[in-house]
């Protein structure tokens, strides 16, 4: 029987490709986040592999087994400084079956899961390490843990009820997220070495800083390093906080690197107001994905099951995130040019949280290079922040919660309301003006004696009973 050559060529490349489906991934190198409750390992790979992760006790370890894989690289090099881990090291069982093992000073409980290639990394082994609180059970030996672990959605959760405060003066709290963080370094900067996850937690410590020299006001970080939060853990950790108002502080990136100008968003249940904000909106609700939160569902079984916690209480925080997020807007509008001149409306998963009024700000396109130097400034920093902290002022003065120290200086008399005066910009509308200070059209006529809605470039538009000042 006689072959022909052309399946000889075939069956010696089916050999082929099955070698090299079969051979061994590299892990090229080994990085190491720290979080507040947790540690973060990443085995970056030049492939595919399946892994077993399971404890063994006295001593405390946790072994990794990484079929199909080779180590190639070291393990002395990785900070292990305040973390529970006080050793890795290895050992290839066989040439293509890795075991890595971890030496820890204290019980942990690990989670791992393997994750896809993007636009910043290639295949990736997670395994995460939660810290134990002081007394909790210790952790049975040879306990297996599943890969790819299922994050439950959060159910939404009462206020925390918050510490007294002598004649219910207690202070307005405001959670400040730091967009992205730690395996997740968010949009990437021509300007080399800057990432947007670094630009926004400096924006956000400034924030924290001008909030709390605020008096009756206190700002919280949700992220407080260089490490990842999954999207909805940043929502449950601002509830635990106790927080009045959510402002999540980012610096995207957008196809166009000449896009530029700030952007105030707040969530949309009915999907984006703009291409923009749908293509934003797509790319930050991939985080989770890109950091590794494991399987999160962003689909519609996904959102049925939210819905219906959204249903009971969206309505009233999203009108109250639309009105900071104008406030903030207009006040930005004078530090910096801005990319949409009204606050638009995405789906951010970030922002879904139908208990506390929340906002998405876009400081800038930090794929702009000119954008990407000026967020890297600390004057720019600082100006950003004072525009943020006077839209929010504004707002809490006009909406101050019960037993706040902001609405006790209502009560008595000590916040009165005053005019302010608009000039009107290039391609602002009477309607738009009128959304931005949260007054009817009606109102801002009678208030200026227009007959109708023409209004020029320069011209000074009265706003009645919009600002607020705090008397002596």
């Amino acid at each position: 029987m006689r072959i022909s050559a052309r399946f000889i060529a075939i069956g010696v490349a089916l050999i082929g490709l099955s070698a090299d489906v079969l051979a061994a991934s590299d892990v090229r190198s080994v990085r190491l986040w720290r979080a507040p409750d947790n540690t973060r390992l990443v085995f970056d790979l030049s492939g595919p592999v399946q892994h077993s992760v399971f404890q063994l006790s006295a001593p405390n370890r946790i072994v990794i087994d990484v079929n199909g894989a080779k180590l190639a690289t070291s393990l002395d090099q990785l900070a292990l400084s305040n973390t529970p881990i006080t050793g890795v090291r290895s050992a290839q069982r066989t040439p293509e079956d890795l075991r890595v093992v971890i030496d820890l000073s204290a019980s942990v409980t690990p989670k791992s899961f393997t994750l896809a290639p993007n636009q910043q990394y290639g295949h990736r082994l997670v395994v995460d390490l939660f810290d134990q609180e002081s007394g909790a059970a210790p952790s049975l030996p040879a306990t297996p843990v599943t890969a790819a672990p299922q994050l439950p959605v959060t159910p939404t959760q009462a206020p925390p009820k918050l510490t007294p405060v002598p004649n219910g003066k207690r202070d307005i709290v405001i959670a400040i997220d730091a967009g992205h963080g730690g395996e997740d370094p968010g949009a990437l900067s021509p300007v080399k070495g800057q990432f947007e996850k670094h630009v926004t937690l400096a924006i956000a410590k400034e924030l924290q800083r001008q909030v709390n020299a605020e008096k009756g006001f206190r700002a919280e970080l949700v992220r407080t390093g260089d490490y990842f939060i999954p999207l909805r853990k940043r929502t449950e950790i601002a509830r635990k906080k106790g927080a009045d108002l959510f402002v999540s502080i980012h610096a995207d990136a957008a196809p166009r690197a000449a896009a530029f100008g700030a952007s105030v968003y707040a969530l949309s249940d009915r999907g984006a107001t703009s291409e923009t904000a749908r293509w934003l909106a797509d790319s930050e609700n991939q985080s989770d994905l890109i950091g590794g939160a494991g399987n999160v569902s962003l689909d519609d079984k996904d959102k049925m099951l939210a819905g219906v916690l959204l249903d009971l209480s969206m309505t009233a925080s999203l009108s109250s995130s639309l009105n900071v997020g104008n406030k903030v807007l207009g006040n930005m509008g004078r530090v910096t040019p801005l990319h949409k001149r009204r606050v638009e409306q995405a789906g951010f998963m970030v922002l879904k949280s139908p208990d506390i009024p929340s906002i998405l700000v876009e400081t800038g396109f930090i794929s702009n290079p000119n954008e990407a130097r000026k967020l890297a400034s600390a004057s720019h920093q600082q100006a950003l922040g004072r525009s943020i902290v006077s839209g929010v002022r504004q707002f809490f003065h006009e909406n101050p919660p019960p037993g706040t120290y902001v609405a006790w200086l209502r009560d008595n008399g000590k916040i009165v309301m005053g005019p302010r005066e608009h000039v009107v910009s290039s391609g602002e509308s009477l309607a738009l003006i009128a959304q931005r200070y949260q007054i009817s059209l009606t109102a801002l006529r009678s208030a200026n004696s227009l007959k109708g809605d023409v209004i020029k470039v320069g011209q000074r538009i009265q706003i009645p009973a919009t600002a607020l000042a705090v008397q002596p």
